[in-house]
């Protein structure tokens, strides 16, 4: 079931931190001793994934502190668990990109209507933390530093070819994120051969940063893609 695969996925993730930079650490929130993330894996990937049916890959940046870096699930914070996923947690985490994303989904049709047909997953599916001149731990990407990059290279194509597979292997993927995300999965499947294209829309962050006043018509935008 397709369930126990992404399950597994999650739980054979892992980078060797002794290839990374300097003052960059990986936050793994799947191999932490945390049975609550564990627990909310199981519960929303049983709920929204109990069958064998192929999904369309979306393919975000990697998990940040306050979405999936705390429930373990991407771009899924408390209140989406509560509200669109009906799933209670001791966790208390509250996302931008998070609340966009569910936007999209209601209007979609609700959580299982949306899961159904897509799969969220990452260019990079484990952060990253970067200890900043500030003395303090902050968010991360893969790309903003050529040498976590260049380090995570290797990592990041075979997590891709298996995302791929987990969806039936799609001859399309939707990256979110219009700049560097996209700029630096289309090179990487350029090298990779992963799929035959790539469709950006912009990062769920940057809307609900940049373009509230306009949600509407970004929401219209990305249900004019991720319809079937």
């Amino acid at each position: 079931m397709l369930k126990e695969q992404i399950l597994k996925f999650y739980q054979n993730l892992e980078i060797d931190e002794k290839l990374l930079p300097e003052k960059v650490r990986v936050m793994n929130p799947y191999q932490e001793d945390n049975p609550e993330v564990e627990r909310l894996l199981q519960e929303y990937y049983s709920k929204f994934y109990s069958d064998n049916n192929p999904r369309g890959l979306i393919l975000g940046i990697n998990p940040g502190r306050l979405g999936a870096g705390q429930t373990g699930i991407p771009f899924t914070d408390t209140p989406a668990l509560r509200e669109h996923c009906q799933m209670e947690t001791e966790i208390e985490t509250r996302e931008t990109s998070s609340e966009f994303v569910y936007k999209v989904v209601q209007s979609y049709g609700g959580a299982q209507a949306f899961f159904g047909d897509w799969f969220i997953g990452a260019a990079c599916p484990l952060g990253f933390l970067h200890f900043n001149e500030k003395g303090n731990w902050i968010n991360w990407n893969y790309y903003d530093q050529e040498e976590l990059y260049q380090a995570v290279k290797g990592f990041m194509i075979e997590q891709l070819r298996i995302q791929a597979e987990l969806c039936g292997s799609p001859a399309k993927a939707v990256v979110w994120g219009t700049g560097k995300n996209y700029k630096y999965l289309k090179a990487l499947n350029k090298e990779a051969q992963i799929f035959e294209e790539l469709i950006p829309l912009e990062h769920p962050r940057y809307v609900m940063q940049y373009k509230r006043k306009q949600l509407d018509e970004y929401l219209s935008k990305f249900l004019a893609v991720l319809r079937p």
